[in-house]
């Protein structure tokens, strides 16, 4: 087998530049197909369509009534009605019909009163093309019905068959080939096991082509075999108008991409400046682009989005989009890197009359945080990170609207919080308890989660609230009592009992971050019972959620970590018992009245809230839903 270097040097090209180039030099030329105008929907016309006959192309009655000659109307009114007979002045005719001569005028049927068999009275005169549709109302042959470069909606269709028109000249899709690479990518769930990853990247990208207009033609992956690689990427080639290949793009001693399409063709870009997405690359390949796309799923959606969109809409005629971006106020530090531009995803939520962009944790492998975005804020590569409280741009994924009828939690994570995301539209974002107080200081979220432990009375919540809110007028939703306690494995090997367990050389624990309601308990209970933090073993390890402590645990990747029962429960752990909590939600008195609260409020203590957590397990409902004021 041939042998290949690795790659060592991938170029840091800004964005813009690197797409102007890559463009220019593919000088990509539209073909076209005809279709029936029935099967043309969605589809971009190649030319502009003229009418070839008129529409109506008679002279059509538009009501229900009587054919006259407005003349023998002339002068009919109340105190002086006219009396018509049939077949001499007028004759019956429906919407649609002919009008002939030497009749010009319709009178509605409603107007008409019917006197003897035969004839009529009408107290009114009617004028000369009354009720009636020229020839060509609508539309005039040779008129021009939809220009080129026009996306067909269902509406067109109706003025093109109106027009004469049964067959349309369309830009051709496309054909896109996906070729996933990586000898340990599998396609079928059945065959997963340590060391596997599920092809989940090229149907992302079969539904992208889709929806962006081109027709997706995925292979099944190929190992990371030099030869193999380069033989289907022929294939790829040779059989498509674009090929994407999704992996290998990197520096790895595994990533042939590169060296393939240099072999192949000719590699125009291979690094721009984007995070996340630095090492794409951008090649041709006899004439056709090959676009080489990063492994991790972020990564992969936005390269597509940035490279390969832009080229299937030229291909079909179309320009690129402008992305509706909107102005967001970042309510927390976004940190960046002066060699990129930086694209992170938030939420988005209106708190009074400012939109507020909450960034969403996770890397470039994190598909989850892709799927909980509302927006995509962009930190160009002038900036070195955004302060909090600073203005972004944020690419919107979903519309304004339902961003508007959004409720914003920002604060402690508990499962609950999914259960009414489900039930209600509300945007949640995990910063702690003490990390929600900040944020609704800052006038950033309607509710905030905490669970925070006064640890000189052992109560929860309202003392914060004071102290954080001196002088204004909070209140404490009641939310739900939940067990804290140690997440262990199934039969607990390690034999963890309580807080002094943590310190054993064979313990490695897992923490939450600064500011949640956890590792304030976890604190108050080493303070306690005297036990130093510095001799435990990951303390300084963090995680964001109960979720993410108890997939340590499960992982073996730490011995125990408190979280919530639920967490224990849904990985099938087990769970030594340490508290039974107060998790509530706080909100400011005024906002009692905002109709998101309000139904937030209803859903807490609604029954189908209650059976769905009771579900969870670990969980009490005592005084779910009362208010409590707090000054």
């Amino acid at each position: 087998m041939k042998k290949v270097k690795r790659n060592t040097y991938i170029d840091n090209i800004d964005v813009d530049e690197a797409r102007k180039r890559y463009y220019e030099k593919l000088n990509i030329k539209s073909k076209w197909e005809e279709l029936d105008v029935i099967n043309s929907l969605g589809r971009v016309t190649f030319e502009p369509q003229y009418a070839k006959v008129s529409s109506p192309n008679y002279n059509a009655a538009a009501m229900d009534g009587i054919l006259v000659k407005s003349s023998s109307t002339v002068g009919a009114t109340e105190v002086n009605p006219k009396v018509l007979e049939e077949g001499k002045d007028y004759i019956y005719i429906n919407t649609g019909n002919v009008v002939i001569e030497p009749y010009d005028s319709v009178i509605m049927i409603e107007d008409v009163i019917e006197i003897e068999n035969g004839k009529i009275q009408i107290l009114k005169a009617a004028h000369p093309w009354q009720h009636i549709r020229p020839i060509g109302e609508d539309i005039v042959a040779t008129e021009m019905i939809i220009p080129s470069k026009h996306k067909i909606r269902p509406i067109d269709i109706g003025a093109l068959l109106s027009g004469g028109i049964d067959k349309v000249k369309v830009h051709k899709k496309p054909q896109v080939g996906i070729l996933p690479t990586g000898t340990e990518i599998i396609e079928n769930v059945e065959d997963l096991e340590k060391g596997k990853i599920i092809d989940s990247n090229s149907r992302v990208f079969e539904a992208l082509v889709l929806e962006s207009g081109g027709t997706p033609n995925r292979y099944s992956p190929v190992k990371d075999d030099y030869e193999l690689l380069k033989e289907r990427v022929l294939k790829g080639v040779d059989e498509n108008d674009v090929l994407i290949i999704g992996a290998g793009s990197s520096a790895g001693s595994k990533d042939y991409t590169v060296k393939v399409i240099e072999e192949l063709g000719e590699v125009i870009i291979h690094g721009v400046a984007l995070k996340p997405g630095k090492p794409t690359i951008l090649g041709i390949i006899k004439g056709k682009p090959v676009v080489g796309i990063p492994g991790y799923p972020v990564s992969a959606y936005l390269v597509f989005e940035t490279f390969v969109k832009p080229l299937i809409l030229n291909f079909i005629g179309l320009k690129e989009e402008k992305d509706l971006f909107v102005k967001a106020i970042t309510s927390k530090k976004m940190v960046s890197s002066l060699k990129n531009r930086e694209l992170v995803r938030v939420n988005l939520g209106f708190v009074g009359d400012k939109l507020i962009s909450t960034p969403l944790s996770g890397g470039a492998g994190v598909t989850m945080s892709l799927v909980k975005a509302d927006g995509i804020a962009l930190i160009p590569q002038s900036l070195e990170g955004v302060e909090a409280g600073s203005a972004v741009d944020v690419k919107l994924l979903k519309p304004l609207n339902e961003i508007k009828e959004t409720l914003v939690s920002i604060g402690s994570h508990d499962i609950i919080m999914d259960i009414l995301g489900d039930m209600i539209k509300l945007t949640s974002s995990h910063v702690g308890s003490m990390g929600g107080i900040l944020a609704m200081r800052r006038g950033e979220c309607h509710i905030s989660p905490i669970h925070l432990l006064d640890l000189e009375t052992g109560e929860y919540n309202t003392s914060y609230v004071k102290k954080y809110f001196p002088g204004q007028k909070m209140v404490l939703i009641k939310g739900v009592k939940r067990h804290q306690g140690f997440i262990v494995k199934k039969g607990n090997p390690k034999g963890i009992k309580d807080f002094t367990d943590l310190t054993r050389g064979d313990v490695t624990y897992v923490n939450r971050q600064r500011g949640a309601g956890t590792r304030i308990l976890l604190d108050y209970h080493l303070n306690k019972e005297n036990v130093d933090s510095s001799n435990i073993k990951g303390y300084d390890r963090e995680m964001t959620t109960h979720m993410a402590v108890a997939t340590a645990v499960e992982t073996d990747s730490a011995t125990t970590g408190l979280g919530i029962y639920s967490a224990a429960k849904a990985l099938d752990l087990d769970f030594i018992n340490v508290a039974f909590e107060d998790y509530d939600f706080l909100v400011p008195l005024e906002l009692l009245e905002d109709e998101r609260v309000k139904e937030f409020i209803k859903t807490l203590k609604s029954k189908e809230f209650k059976k769905r957590v009771n579900s969870l397990g670990g969980y009490g409902f005592e005084n779910t839903g009362e208010i409590i004021i707090v000054e």
